[in-house]
């Protein structure tokens, strides 16, 4: 049997048929796609039972039904994220989802603060500069961390690392979650209001899940809390930043610097080569516009380790789903299961 995996990066590849290989042998074969999986290329899926899919697919409840109509029974998503899949409409349709719920917090959390230093120390800035043989140090001016007050927004695992990283700094530490994490407390990290949170913090890092009620959880109501010179890194779902109210409090000359990985209509422009198209998002050209932005494309989990433990993970599901388990990573299974 055939399974086919969209949106396959060129590094991810290889890892991805090692695992498979390990995982079920030369018992399936596995077909990578670079083409992401939307209404437009539901149709090459046809005839394939199992269907991996990657955070940038589209899988609502249309793209789905073509997926079941041309008998697809299973989606494997590589990624802890899922709010591309409507959950609801595969459970209709008998359609077995399962996710990675889990793999390396550290290439999240450390590139997360890789944004940080580099708004904080210009040093994007810097290095174009001495490209072109230019070494002033006019506008590159930084200020340490030590001692100044990191708030971590989502406590899980990876929010847990960037607080320790943090604390490594000698940063106070703030936090907000819906539970306190024994771990961060640990670190003396004092647990408050978000409100008092963005209003206290001189560096925010987000690393909630994006779900109902935390859809642009930075508002401009949190961004007028923010010190004038605050940072703030999103290196966990673009939907958590109202991308408007952030072009205003820039525009207004706040904030010392952000650092982005992800962006809230990231789809179809992340992944892909735009470098000889008309950047079409006018709210995404602008956020480029300003010296204290660095956008990255989606890449903080981007590392060897973090990707072969998904590529690992996303086998185990499938094999799962061979032998009629399921587990902790389900996130969807037939009632007849």
């Amino acid at each position: 049997m055939e399974i086919i995996a969209y949106g396959v990066l060129a590094d991810e590849e290889p890892l991805l048929h090692d695992a498979f290989a390990r995982e079920l042998g030369d018992r399936h074969e596995l077909r990578c796609l670079r083409l992401f999986l939307n209404r437009d290329t539901a149709p090459t899926a046809a005839g394939h039972e199992v269907v991996l899919s990657s955070v940038n697919d589209t899988l609502d409840a249309d793209v789905l039904r073509a997926l079941a109509k041309g008998g697809t029974r299973m989606i494997a998503q590589r990624s802890t994220g899922y709010n591309n899949i409507d959950l609801t409409a595969a459970e209709a349709l008998g359609l077995t989802v399962a996710r990675v719920s889990f793999y390396s917090p550290y290439s999240v959390a450390e590139f997360a603060w890789a944004l940080a230093l580099a708004v904080d120390r210009r040093i994007v800035r810097a290095a174009h500069r001495t490209r072109e043989f230019d070494f002033r140090l006019d506008g590159l001016m930084g200020r340490d961390l030590r001692g100044r007050t990191a708030g971590v927004v989502g406590t899980g695992k990876i929010g847990a690392v960037f607080a320790r990283i943090a604390h490594g700094f000698g940063m106070r530490l703030l936090g907000c979650d819906v539970v306190e994490n024994p771990d961060c407390l640990s670190l003396g990290m004092e647990y408050v209001e978000r409100e008092r949170l963005f209003a206290e913090a001189d560096l925010v890092s987000l690393h909630v899940p994006l779900l109902e009620d935390t859809h642009h959880l930075v508002d401009a109501r949190m961004f007028a809390l923010m010190k004038d010179d605050a940072i703030l890194v999103n290196s966990s779902r673009g939907g958590l930043v109202d991308t408007d109210a952030l072009l205003e409090t820039l525009r207004a000359g706040r904030l010392s610097g952000v650092g982005l990985d992800v962006y809230e209509e990231e789809a179809g422009v992340f992944f892909l080569d735009k470098s000889l198209e008309v950047m079409t998002d006018e709210r995404l050209a602008r956020l480029m516009t300003f010296n204290n932005v660095l956008v990255t494309s989606h890449q903080a989990y981007f590392t060897r380790d973090a990707v072969g433990q998904i590529a690992e993970t996303t086998a185990a599901n499938v094999m799962n789903y061979f032998a009629g388990r399921t587990g902790d990573n389900t996130l969807v299974r037939p009632s007849a299961a």
